[in-house]
């Protein structure tokens, strides 16, 4: 099949390029802007060629630069594409509340350029990276019928994403799929800021891992691997058209306790114990945060696999096997 991914060079994207090839018979196109990934990044997977024009696809792992927010480059980057997986996104609440318009710009108007381009080149799937940001302030553990309540500029501009690719489903016939993900960890996140990635650094260069608030804030910490599972049958299976699904270990826990899982690791790699300290709650945090994944596992019989211990020590593994990540 012929595969789109947008920011096909980040974390997400690369783990799903290096399943796709794996198997075989796959051909991938990556739109990405490299804001979050490098060319380099996508040549560690696999060779990395340039298309010719946008009807190319004789090659197994293509790169376009380009940016989503460019309506005439989605359009064009759809070409021939059977499937779209968009990934490429402005991420993170800290960074949409610092600039909402710009967090709108991408999510939202990137996201309905892809899904116009979607519809013009009549590819078979389109799915959708979410998370449970759009849901905002709830008593989890959340789930698809939620009325949503976004805390911050990122999970509005997640919801409208949402809401368009419900709009197009129902209007155009595109077949969206929206995947809510739980925080994502895992192999290959060397570029990320997110907790796990950015503690394991911090540990790594004898820095002192800040909590933010007390710590008793709570996530849904699911392995890459699962979630990249959890991706391709969205891709594949029938039936699932205007869909949306909670993608996450449905398994609540504090972020204190992840700092407690993630230092026994580290110690058990050899990585010295590092200091730990609190800092002020960053604004748009939710303060609980994890996932019913039941209707994932009935229609698309999936559910996560890895212990969040054991995803940690592959993890840190692969930060001291790879320095420069």
């Amino acid at each position: 099949m012929n595969w789109l991914i947008t920011g096909g060079c980040g974390f997400i994207g690369r783990a799903l390029i290096a399943r796709l090839l794996d198997e075989g018979g796959n051909r991938v196109r990556v739109l990405d802007n490299l804001s979050g990934g490098t060319r380099a990044d996508l040549g560690a997977v696999a060779p990395v060629s340039d298309p010719r024009d946008v009807q190319d696809w004789s090659a197994p792992l293509m790169l376009m630069e380009g940016d989503i927010r460019d309506a005439d480059m989605a359009r064009g980057a759809c070409t021939g594409a059977e499937v779209v997986v968009h990934l490429a996104a402005n991420t993170g609440v800290a960074p949409s509340v610092a600039d909402p318009r710009s967090d709108c710009e991408t999510n939202v108007m990137g996201t309905l350029n892809m899904l116009e381009g979607c519809r013009d080149a009549g590819s078979g799937r389109f799915v959708f990276a979410s998370s449970g940001a759009p849901l905002g302030v709830q008593t989890p553990p959340l789930n698809e019928e939620m009325a949503p309540h976004p805390a911050s500029p990122y999970g509005a501009s997640k919801l409208s994403g949402e809401g368009y690719c419900s709009a197009y489903y129902h209007c155009f016939g595109v077949e969206t799929v929206v995947l809510r993900f739980g925080n994502v960890y895992g192999e290959g996140s060397g570029h990320k800021q997110s907790v796990v990635a950015k503690f394991i650094k911090q540990a790594m260069q004898g820095e002192t891992l800040e909590l933010y608030g007390d710590g008793t804030q709570t996530r849904d910490f699911i392995h890459i691997s699962d979630l990249v599972e959890a991706i391709v049958r969205a891709t594949r299976i029938p039936g699932i058209g205007g869909e949306t699904f909670q993608i996450a270990s449905a398994q609540e826990t504090t972020v204190r306790e992840l700092t407690d899982a993630l230092i026994a690791a580290l110690e058990a790699e050899g990585v010295k114990r590092p200091d730990t300290c609190f800092g002020e709650k960053r604004n748009g945090d939710v303060m609980r945060n994890y996932s019913n994944t039941s209707k994932a596992q009935t229609h698309l019989g999936w559910q996560a696999s890895v212990p969040l211990q054991d995803g940690l020590r592959r993890t840190i593994r692969y930060f001291i096997e790879t320095p420069a990540a």
